[in-house]
């Protein structure tokens, strides 16, 4: 059943978003329905502001009114969730929800992907996609949390820091 499973995008009023997710998970578990939504998300995003007392960082909402499910869609999960109080339907054409394709849920960072990384600090490894395709360079610097790697790369005989994503590079032996 699992594999049936996608990512909706629920509409609920604005300020509502914390009650729905409450209530759908509330929902779940009463009705012991975990095989059929998984997972409720709110994507928020860390933003610092500047007020009198200096820099503070707020956590703020990416999309006001809008809720991620992933779940099996039928007919008792969308009656479930549509009758939720706040929710206004599903983001779609008319009753009928679309689910968001695997590049829209990457792309919103909803679902982390687990990427193994074969290559540490000081290794030589060759970059496997975009400008600098082919190219060697040594790891610098690896940030598992934001998917990202550094490597220093010489171009015209000058060392260059490049930033990619963890896949975009593996050993230079391999």
């Amino acid at each position: 059943m699992a594999d049936n499973a996608n990512w909706y995008v629920v509409h609920t009023y604005s300020g509502y978003e914390n009650t729905v997710k409450a209530t759908i998970e509330k929902y779940v578990e009463n009705r012991n329905m975990r095989d059929l939504i998984h997972e409720i998300s709110i994507p928020m995003e860390t933003v610092t502001e500047i007020t009198d007392n200096g820099p503070k960082d707020v956590e703020r909402k990416v999309f006001p009114g809008y809720v991620l499910v992933k779940m099996v869609m039928n007919d008792e999960t969308w009656h479930v969730v549509r009758n939720i109080r706040g929710v206004t339907g599903f983001l779609g054409e008319g009753n009928k929800a679309i689910p968001l394709s695997e590049d829209d849920v990457a792309a919103l960072g909803v679902e982390k992907r687990e990427i193994v990384v074969s290559y540490q600090l000081g290794d030589t490894v060759k970059i496997t996609e975009g400008a600098l395709e082919s190219f060697l360079g040594t790891v610098e610097e690896i940030d598992l949390e934001r998917g990202k790697v550094r490597v220093v790369v010489s171009m015209f005989g000058r060392e260059t820091p490049v930033e990619l994503e963890l896949d975009q590079v593996e050993p230079a032996n391999s």
